[in-house]
């Protein structure tokens, strides 16, 4: 599903406008198709705006940039976190199920010397020592009270509890553990992370 662009919409990432409706007599279509999404007037489901991907989670939107941060969830041993710049017009395609991470998969039956998709910027594989498995995508820290981490994506691995944060210069990703640092006082711990939030001010919760 996630090389078809056709005919399901499973393993795409979907652009739309929810404040308009290009579909009146269908109640379970309610919004505009944008008019620059990359498969209008073309081989494609007119919704999608970028493949190759297996389950990301989760996505999230640089608050100052508008750049998009896509943590998607392996099959069986890598974990990635994508990157799309603000500035993308999309159609990207993550590799999904060809690649999972960068690696080649034995599925669908593609070529992987021939094969090509966007690679991403940071991946991890699941581990014996950490029984890590499954990423849990977060957001970009833009708030007041950790001027040194703004700009700053924060993710985890779901099994493992690890937290990191990641800095990208648009070539080279560089990432940090802080799970001991965010660690709260025993005997509390922090466990089972399924989701990231911020308030107003950016502070991640």
């Amino acid at each position: 599903r996630g090389q078809s662009v056709s005919g399901d919409l499973l393993g795409n990432i979907l652009r739309i406008d929810v404040d308009r409706d290009d579909f009146p007599g269908d109640d379970l279509r309610d919004y505009r198709i944008p008019p620059d999404n990359p498969f209008v007037s073309r081989t494609g489901e007119d919704e999608v705006w970028a493949y190759g991907l297996r389950n990301p989670w989760r996505n999230a939107f640089d608050r100052q940039t508008g750049d998009l941060w896509i943590a998607d969830v392996g099959e069986g041993q890598w974990e990635e976190v994508n990157f799309q710049a603000a500035s993308s017009f999309g159609g990207e395609n993550y590799g999904w199920a060809c690649r999972e991470g960068s690696q080649c998969t034995t599925f669908g039956g593609c070529d992987c010397s021939t094969f090509q998709s966007v690679p991403p910027i940071h991946e991890y594989s699941h581990g014996f020592q950490n029984a890590r498995c499954s990423i849990t995508g977060g957001v970009v820290y833009r708030g007041c009270e950790i001027p040194d981490l703004d700009g700053a994506y924060f993710f985890a691995d779901f099994c493992s509890g690890q937290i990191w944060s990641l800095t990208y210069n648009g070539a080279t990703a560089s990432v940090v553990e802080r799970t001991s640092e965010l660690a709260p006082p025993p005997p509390l711990a922090i466990s089972s992370i399924s989701s990231f939030g911020t308030d107003a001010a950016g502070e991640i919760y």
